[in-house]
């Protein structure tokens, strides 16, 4: 069975940093796409980065872009997302997943497995 763990959540103050993982079961990681998403409450779940098989192509939601970094170590079958000059507004839950496809993607809908997600809660 598959199984994708986030951890690294907490809560930081406005300016600060987290890092987020993802650890997966078996060879989930290197042989998916693999993105970060979250959810804050009453607001539906939005894409925040995704990273290619090969760790080559990465993309970023426009409200993150320049201040996360998603990364990935195929050998510790782990994905990270690093958080820097976080804001109030990226607080919410965040999950990461990992998609079948061949190429990266933004939408929910091309991700198969989920995680139970990581809560991360930045205050001003």
């Amino acid at each position: 069975q598959v199984q994708l763990v986030e951890s690294g959540g907490g809560l930081v103050q406005a300016g600060g940093s987290l890092r987020l993982s993802c650890a997966a079961s078996g060879r989930i990681v290197s042989t998916n796409v693999m993105g970060w998403f979250r959810q804050a409450p009453g607001k539906e779940r939005e894409f925040v980065a995704t990273i290619s098989r090969s760790g080559v192509v990465r993309v970023y939601a426009d409200s993150v872009k320049g201040r996360f970094t998603i990364s990935r170590d195929n050998a510790k079958n782990t994905v990270y997302l690093q958080m820097n000059s976080l804001k109030p507004e990226d607080t919410a839950l965040y999950y990461c997943a990992a998609s079948q496809r061949s190429g990266t993607s933004k939408s929910n809908d091309d991700y198969n497995y989920w995680g139970q997600g990581t809560q991360v809660t930045v205050s001003s």
